[in-house]
């Protein structure tokens, strides 16, 4: 066992992140999709991409859109999210292709 302090230095949070935190992301990057549960019990289907190892949530409205924009520019080959908002209710996603 360590000490609070060592196992505080080390910890990571286990908080799944959101890809509009990445500048730059890949169209081939693979999704992985998993049931996750809420802190209240209740589950869900999380779609994410890892990046460094970190999990970055890939909401279906980014989804929809990168459909729309794949079907105008099939070779599109990254992209960056950018969010607005701050909850479930008021945010907002555009894609802004980078290539």
């Amino acid at each position: 066992m360590g000490s609070l302090k060592q196992n505080a230095e080390n910890y990571t949070s286990s908080k799944m992140r959101n890809v509009s935190e990445l500048e730059n992301v890949e169209v081939d990057n693979a999704v992985m999709v998993e049931e996750k549960t809420r802190s209240d019990g209740t589950t869900y289907i999380a779609q994410y991409i890892v990046v460094d190892g970190e999990q970055y949530r890939v909401p279906d409205s980014v989804l929809a859109q990168l459909k729309e924009i794949l079907e105008e520019k099939p070779k599109l080959k990254s992209f960056k999210v950018k969010r607005k908002g701050t909850t479930k209710e008021d945010t907002k996603y555009t894609i802004v292709t980078l290539d």
